[in-house]
């Protein structure tokens, strides 16, 4: 067997039903989906030379109304559902990727 070598530190998966459902929801003008917005706003590369995976995966099963489901690599029990609007910046900050924004309020940890 054979492995291949990664540079990332964590990974992401974003629920990419979830981000066709509400039309993008984030970004400036609000048309850029979950995914799309967090590599821009860090600075990620696509693939296995990028510091973090941000990954696409078609559906996760939750489904909430007006948000995206996150899963991070790293705590794998622990689910977010990030609501549409919500800043870059605080979603990057609940995930614990440093941007150093406090975390908001608006991502539910039922």
């Amino acid at each position: 067997m054979k492995t291949v070598r990664s540079d990332w530190a964590n990974t992401l998966l974003v629920c990419k039903k979830c981000s066709k459902k509400i039309g993008g929801g984030f970004g400036p003008k609000g048309k850029t989906g979950l995914a799309k917005a967090l590599r821009a706003e860090l600075d990620v590369a696509k693939g296995r030379k990028g510091s973090l995976g941000i990954i696409e995966v078609k559906c996760l099963g939750v489904c909430p109304k007006g948000a995206v489901t996150v899963v991070k690599g790293a705590a794998p029990g622990e689910w977010l559902l990030v609501r549409e609007g919500l800043p870059i910046a605080a979603v990057a900050a609940e995930l614990g990727l440093g941007l150093g924004a406090a975390p908001d309020k608006g991502i539910p940890r039922d």
